[in-house]
């Protein structure tokens, strides 16, 4: 019988509605009867008992907020009753590295195919690069995209410009506005696109940004740094840039980024100055011959057998409900432990998304000196935060907060499970590159595309990223699979949902057994076998941090 509510942690003193309940309604759950004061929506929540203003109120083990109003047993918590609130937290005399490594037996001799960098790193993709270094470049970049994307057979059907010729025609016929609107789209068979003139280079695939210049002397050496990691990833086979000339981030700066974080840096590299070449014809000219040449030496790569333990997974919500912390945020919680045990590497980023838990996450620390820095940036990143007038009880998005998740700290302490259980090798700050296999904390904002974006530039060779309410971010270079929190979700987006772990809500499939489930569909997506819906869709999303205040 499927279950109606869940105690997520046994010192909760509220519980969660998996089912929609009704004011009256008694509902049992571990021997436990609970009669619900108020209706309680599917994913929201109800005390367990009645409490006092001022009475502190948790889920996940942790403080997530604090009651604005007395609250009789049974009450569903809001916005209108429920204050943001969360533990301090300070270094601890001790590490907690202690955990329970999930059984690998079954995967220990397992591989996927990569392709096989100089550096000893494994890609789950090839791409080329082209970027800009500065924002006066992107008009070239978008005239670079037109002239190779569809030549090179990297073009994708235009059905929706087919729907917009054939509504137009309707109207040159007479039609009329009504009839219009009500014409249904029907998606025929795609045109017919010209085969890939490089079958083993999965796309061209050109980044786009507004920075680069201006702001400060900080900003361009952070955008330097991010680029440098795009263009020395493992899904990178080379890249094009284009510069300027006159702007902050000068060449010889994104040059020291990349030698920061590959020495040896082998792959081809070509960098034009347009105020050295003088006009467009002759920048974009070269810039195309360049690049072909890139091509080619790139197509001569080929995937091959690599053990899991190359692969660096990124860790990512976006657009969470009240059943994340509980389904899919857990689930990929047990996918990371997974890999960490086979010698893989995860990034757990969004610092906003952790608070209420910070004191777990700088306990889990290896190294003492790793937990201070943890603390050191999250109680920077908080000041910062309300020294601009907000802060991260400011977190929580509209659609976060509808669905259940009203303060913060119950959203951070769903979205800390992303991380599962094993200790925290390293804490990186944007934007670093991982170096260490095992579990590393990355400094990011916790929007979406940001964080997504520092961790590719990070290293990330796949990202999972769950949802709740659905979402279509994706990546340029990596692939994003996207995981949903509940099966009503799963059904109505297929066509950006890559797994779904509302199993687990609905009684078919336990955390673990999901966590296994979605470790073989990486597998997968990383052997190029199974594409990712967001590179299926085309979804590449590049929003670089500007190292402002970002919640």
């Amino acid at each position: 019988m499927k279950r109606s509510i869940l105690k997520v942690h046994p010192h909760d003193n509220v519980v969660v509605a998996l089912t929609d309940l009704k004011k009256g309604e008694t509902v049992q759950d571990n021997g436990q009867s609970y009669t619900l004061y108020d209706d309680v929506p599917a994913k929201h929540k109800f005390t367990e008992a009645a409490l006092k203003t001022g009475d502190p109120i948790t889920m996940y083990g942790v403080l997530v907020g604090k009651a604005k109003q007395d609250l009789p047993a049974g009450a569903r918590i809001g916005t209108s009753n429920v204050q943001h609130a969360a533990s301090d937290f300070q270094l601890a005399s001790q590490r907690k590295t202690a955990w329970h490594q999930p059984d690998i037996a079954h995967w220990k001799d397992r591989t996927f195919q990569g392709y096989h960098r100089a550096d000893g790193s494994v890609g789950t993709g090839n791409y080329w690069l082209v970027i800009p270094m500065v924002f006066c470049e992107n008009r070239n970049v978008e005239v670079l995209k037109e002239a190779l994307t569809d030549a090179l057979g990297y073009g994708r059907p235009k059905k929706y410009a087919a729907f917009a010729k054939q509504l137009a025609t309707q109207f040159q016929q007479g039609a009329s506005k009504e009839s219009i609107i009500e014409t249904i789209f029907t998606e025929n068979e795609p045109a017919y696109q010209q085969p890939k003139v490089f079958p083993n280079v999965d796309g061209i695939k050109f980044l786009t940004h507004e920075g680069g210049c201006g702001g400060i002397r900080q900003d361009a050496q952070t955008l330097c740094g991010l680029l440098a990691g795009y263009i020395t990833h493992a899904n990178v086979a080379g890249a094009t840039v284009l510069s300027l000339g006159c702007q902050n981030a000068q060449i010889t700066m994104l040059q020291d980024e990349i030698n920061k974080r590959s020495p040896e840096f082998s792959k081809p590299l070509y960098i034009l100055d347009q105020q050295t070449i003088g006009t467009e014809q002759a920048l974009v000219s070269a810039a195309i011959k360049q690049t072909f040449a890139g091509l080619i030496a790139a197509n001569t790569i080929e995937r091959k057998p690599a053990p899991l333990s190359k692969l660096t997974i990124g860790l990512e919500c976006g657009g969470s409900d009240g059943f994340s912390g509980i389904s899919a945020n857990p689930a990929i919680g047990y996918t990371s432990d997974l890999l960490v045990a086979l010698g893989g590497s995860v990034i757990l980023s969004e610092f906003p998304e952790l608070c209420g838990v910070e004191q777990e996450m700088s306990d889990r620390c290896v190294q003492e000196t790793d937990a201070l820095r943890f603390i050191d940036l999250m109680r920077t990143y908080e000041r910062r935060a309300e020294d601009a007038g907000s802060g991260f009880d400011m977190n929580p998005s509209p659609g976060n907060i509808k669905d259940g998740l009203i303060t913060d700290a119950i959203k951070s302490a769903g979205a800390a499970k992303k991380g599962g259980t094993s200790p925290v090798v390293e804490v990186l700050d944007y934007p670093q590159q991982v170096k260490k296999p095992g579990l590393n904390l990355l400094c990011t904002p916790g929007n979406d595309v940001e964080s997504t974006t520092a961790e590719v530039g990070a290293g990330a060779t796949i990202v999972l990223f769950t949802t709740g309410l659905g979402t279509p971010t994706g990546n340029p270079v990596t692939p994003v699979i996207k995981l949903s929190s509940n099966t009503k979700l799963f059904e109505k987006m297929p066509d950006i949902i890559d797994i779904n772990t509302g199993t687990i809500i609905d009684g078919d499939e336990t955390i673990q057994q999901a966590g296994e489930r979605i470790l073989e569909h990486v597998i997968q997506v990383a052997s190029g076998t199974l594409p990712a819906k967001s590179v299926l869709n085309g979804q590449d999303d590049f929003i670089p941090w500007k190292r402002g205040v970002s919640l």
